[in-house]
């Protein structure tokens, strides 16, 4: 590869791991073309960029772009592959899916929001990650069941036993 392809792909590299929170280092090796090429596929219907580039043009597009990415540098051996994504657990998600019919790809190890996961055995723990939308629904249904609850019992019968105790001692206190 000539040195200007290389200082490209290193700089498309830097401005993708820059811009993404969430990525995911594989190794797809002896997977058949048909079967990278439906893993692709996969990767693209769930909105996923998977990338297969050089390891040194990786580590030095990761040290370019800084912030804590050394425990990374040890998995880049051997054929990789760089799934980016949009929030964690999709990739996870895909790469399950698509070993149901095998072995591959192996999960490395993924970048999640400063995170570092290493090992194929992360794969259960990524897949079940929530997303920020699904975090942030359940605070926002916690912090509404506590006034749905005073609401139901205010309404109901104990409701009108509360108004009672209430009236009652306001005409004590008079």
């Amino acid at each position: 590869m000539e040195k200007s392809k290389k200082n490209q792909e290193i700089a498309e590299l830097k401005e993708k791991f820059s811009n993404s929170t969430y990525f995911y280092i594989t190794d797809s090796s002896t997977l058949t073309v048909e079967k990278i090429n439906k893993f692709r596929r996969l990767c693209f219907n769930s909105g996923i960029e998977y990338r297969v580039s050089k390891n040194t043009l990786i580590r030095k597009a990761l040290e370019q772009v800084g912030g804590g990415y050394e425990a990374l540098y040890p998995l880049l051996n051997g054929p990789t592959g760089v799934m980016f994504a949009t929030d964690g657990a999709t990739p996870a998600k895909v790469i399950k899916e698509f070993r149901k019919d095998g072995e591959k790809p192996v999960l490395k190890g993924a970048y999640i929001d400063s995170s570092i996961f290493v090992g194929d055995n992360q794969l259960s723990v990524l897949a079940a990650l929530k997303s920020k939308k699904e975090l942030l629904g359940e605070i926002i249904g916690l912090l509404q069941s506590p006034a749905k609850n005073v609401i139901s019992a205010l309404q109901g019968s104990s409701g009108q036993k509360i108004a009672g105790l209430l009236k009652t001692l306001e005409e004590r206190a008079n």
